[in-house]
């Protein structure tokens, strides 16, 4: 069988560290399911985390995973937790004997089981088969994204690379890295009749070859939806973060004819987050590209449409409806929008950093990096949590995490639990009262100089890898003389609009704008885009959630 014909076959892998019960679940899988799926057989967690990596990389479909819930290394629960990361559309099964049945029923919250079977499973006509077909049949009608093998050939410390690399993790589409200068990378290159000079050069599933595509370009090309299917709805969210998400989950549901529209991908800064630990619902913590796969899968069941690499330049009003033009000029048209725009993390000002931006020096956690950093020391700018969240990620497999803080504590900026988890981490150092002054490196990031800014003194460390978390600034500019907004950028609404305990101006309804709306009505705002919001997930949440009710409210009172 060729390597092309095996990986259109989804894999089915099963993990068990007794030898005797792994060749036994294999043998059934292969004698049922062998012919249309890849049965792929592991005896610990290592070995199959391994696999799965290896799976990725060469583009393939996990369709179900099983695991025995007692292993030496990590726990089956453990080891799934880790395997939705790589494969968040897998569906999840736990082998377990009957006096493990209370851990398993745990589990279908921790990590989203989809079953548990207990042990010995004789026969498996009646007791393995009709649970494993029906997870096949789940997965085959799951929204799983494009089934591909984008293949990115780059420069490691090329800022274009990085970004798409980015760009492709962060819309959930699997791709295989190369460097350029590598013999696959170099053969990839060739095949392209490219010449190396302009990088990355994407080959796209289907063998299309692009030079440094726009995302644009890149999102058409890998399948991602960029064209609404209509040019009026009854609401528009602009910006997929949580309180865009929220929005387009409660509209669609609601009956509400719903596109959201994102510049870049779903999911905003908490998309990015490698661990949400205080989020409702998530005892154990959840990633933010599981929690933004989940929300944006929900969303699209409800059948909102999901659009990316979708820019907002201008709003208006036309007539009794509202129109949201976009950077190629054109323009869609709905009863109401939600703006859900979020925030950027601010950009440091000091020499060096500018010119060595996604070249060793990231905003935001940049987890595509994160296997880079292995082995390396890593400083983190900033003392709130995305900051907090980053510095124990990477301290799962750098040397070192030095975390730079203006302040003299964590306590004042960070939640109480992970500025104790820090405390607890052995290889986590916070530098207070201190600053980067200037950075330095030959087409990458080499060396660092940090101030202690009460003594003033400077000193210089070695490293490549530079996250900053600081502030946060809302993209809110295309708004300037449409809606209100404070001195910061941030969007005013309700309340916050009274001028002199009257009506904003220009005002003219008879009414008081709600809660959430902004001074043009008909338009919300939710999530940390809103002045004075509490810019955490559940909060931005629950703006979405209450934009929507307020938009029903808003078109019955038209």
């Amino acid at each position: 069988m060729t390597e092309t014909l095996a990986r259109t076959r989804p894999v089915i892998l099963t993990v068990d560290d007794d030898p005797g019960i792994s060749r036994a679940v294999a043998r059934d899988l292969r004698r049922r399911y062998g012919q249309d799926n890849r049965i792929v057989r592991a005896e610990s967690a290592v070995q199959a985390l391994e696999a799965l990596r290896e799976l990725t990389l060469r583009g393939e479909q996990v369709a179900v995973l099983l695991a025995d819930y007692r292993m030496p290394d990590m726990t089956g629960v453990e080891f799934l937790e880790q395997a939705m990361d790589v494969f968040p559309s897998a569906r999840r099964v736990l082998l377990t004997a009957y006096a493990d049945t209370g851990a398993a029923i745990d589990a279908i919250n921790l990590v989203d089981l989809d079953h548990y079977l207990l042990k010995p499973w004789d026969p498996p006509e009646e007791k393995l088969y009709p649970v494993v077909d029906g997870l096949l049949e789940a997965w085959r009608g799951s929204d799983r994204g494009p089934v591909t093998e984008t293949r990115i050939v780059g420069h490691r410390w090329s800022a274009r690379s990085h970004e798409v690399r980015d760009f492709l993790a962060r819309n959930q589409v699997s791709y295989r890295w190369y460097l350029a200068d590598e013999p696959e990378g170099r053969r990839l290159l060739d095949a392209a009749g490219a010449d190396g000079l302009t990088l990355p050069v994407i080959v796209t599933p289907g063998g299309e070859a692009l030079i440094a595509p726009t995302d644009a370009e890149l999102a058409t090309r890998v399948g991602l939806p960029t064209t609404p299917s209509t040019d009026f709805y009854d609401v528009i969210v602009i910006g997929g973060g949580p309180a865009g998400l929220g929005a387009a989950v409660y509209a669609a549901s609601e009956g509400l004819r719903t596109v959201l529209v994102e510049r870049t991908a779903t999911g905003g800064q908490a998309g990015q987050s490698s661990r949400i630990e205080n989020y409702l619902g998530f005892p154990d913590g959840v990633s933010g590209s599981q929690l933004t796969d989940r929300a944006r899968r929900q969303a699209s069941r409800f059948g909102a449409e999901l659009l990316t690499t979708r820019e907002a330049v201008g709003l208006s009003s036309k007539g009794s409806a509202r129109a949201v033009r976009f950077s190629d000029g054109s323009e869609l048209h709905a009863h109401a929008i939600i703006l859900a725009t979020g925030v950027s993390y601010r950009q440091l000002g000091a020499p060096g950093l500018g010119e060595l931006t996604s070249r060793g020096v990231f905003y935001g956690s940049a987890l595509t990096e994160a296997p880079d950093c292995a082995d390396q020391d890593v400083y983190v700018v900033g003392g709130a949590n995305s900051a907090g969240q980053a510095a124990v990620y990477f301290a799962r497999t750098a040397r070192s995490v030095t975390i730079l803080l203006r302040g003299r504590t964590l306590t004042s900026s960070m939640s109480h639990y992970l500025s104790e988890q820090i405390s607890r981490t052995a290889n986590i150092e916070v530098l207070p009262c201190t600053e980067v002054v200037a950075a330095h490196g030959n087409g990458h990031l080499e060396r660092l100089e940090l101030r202690h800014t009460p003594s003033g003194a400077v000193r210089a460390v070695d490293s490549s890898w530079l996250f900053v978390f600081i502030g946060a600034t809302p993209r809110t500019d295309w708004l300037d003389g449409v809606v209100a907004r404070d001195a910061a950028g941030f969007v005013l609404a309700g309340p916050d609009l009274a001028v002199d305990g009257g009506r904003p101006a220009g005002w003219d309804l008879d009414r008081e704008p709600y809660h959430l709306e902004t001074s043009l009505p008909g338009v919300f705002v939710a999530g940390d885009a809103r002045a004075d919001s509490m810019k955490r997930v559940a909060s931005a949440v629950g703006d979405g959630a209450m934009a929507v009710a307020l938009v029903h409210r808003y078109l019955e009172r038209r």
